[in-house]
């Protein structure tokens, strides 16, 4: 079975581009551009993995994120933040928030794939 994407960008290009990257390697890809869809959609759809910018308008990925992991029904979804908040504090910040891992931009394509195949292969 095909292992789930969800993608939370506000960035259009951005978004395009990891859909494009992740639908390239097999998985199924469902992108929305802010943290209000990314709880709808993730809550009818229970993707596998969702990955998370952390800037959006309206609920910030923070937020998502907390909300995502306080819900029983999402509570074990994998969570990618990707972000330009690169600081110690904001990785530690997102880690702690319940992210499995934290990317920050810009990033190679190569780096995040191998990065969702690591957090597949810890999901057994």
């Amino acid at each position: 079975m095909k292992r789930s994407v969800l993608i939370v960008e506000d960035e259009e290009d951005i978004r395009e581009l990891l859909s494009y990257t992740l639908l390239r390697e097999g998985y199924q890809v469902a992108a929305v551009a802010s943290g209000e869809e990314a709880l709808a959609v993730a809550q009818e759809k229970m993707p596998d993995l969702v990955i998370l910018d952390l800037m959006l308008p309206g609920l910030d990925g923070l937020t998502v994120c907390r909300k995502l992991r306080a819900n029983p029904k999402t509570a074990g979804v994998a969570i990618v933040m990707v972000t330009a908040k690169g600081e110690e504090g904001d990785i530690v910040t997102g880690l702690n928030m319940g992210a499995n891992d934290y990317i920050t931009k810009p990033f190679s394509r190569n780096v995040l794939l191998a990065r969702v195949r690591a957090v597949f292969r810890n999901m057994g």
